[in-house]
């Protein structure tokens, strides 16, 4: 079993606190990450907050019918993950799928934010 790291938690506390105040979580299991699945409307509103803050996206995972969708990371598209023009990309390619889709991600917070 393992437990959250101290810069873990302070990740967690920092993207609740900045990142998904006022967003439902769609994640129906707990899991030790905390993984949280948005709507396309909330997770539209994360991408916003996410370059509002210079937070970095490694990787965007939908969800449909509650199995894993196709993924796309920063990486196929060439840009740092805190780049905003790749996530926001990613994200219109996804919706043009017209499926209903739940969207989760991996996040980079700096040091530099976290101590603020």
């Amino acid at each position: 079993m393992s437990f959250p790291t101290f810069a873990t938690m302070e990740k967690t506390a920092f993207l609740e606190k900045h990142i998904f105040n006022g967003l439902q979580n769609l994640n129906e299991e707990t899991d030790a990450e905390g993984t949280h699945y948005f709507s396309e409307e909330d997770f539209a509103k994360v991408l916003e907050r996410a370059a509002h803050f210079g937070i970095g996206i490694y990787k965007i995972e939908p969800k449909h019918e509650g199995k894993a969708y196709e993924f796309k990371e920063h990486e196929t598209y060439r840009k740092k993950a805190t780049d905003p023009r790749w996530f926001k990309n990613a994200f219109i390619e996804f919706k043009k799928t017209k499926l209903e889709l739940q969207y989760s991600a991996t996040y980079r917070v700096s040091k530099r934010l976290l101590a603020k």
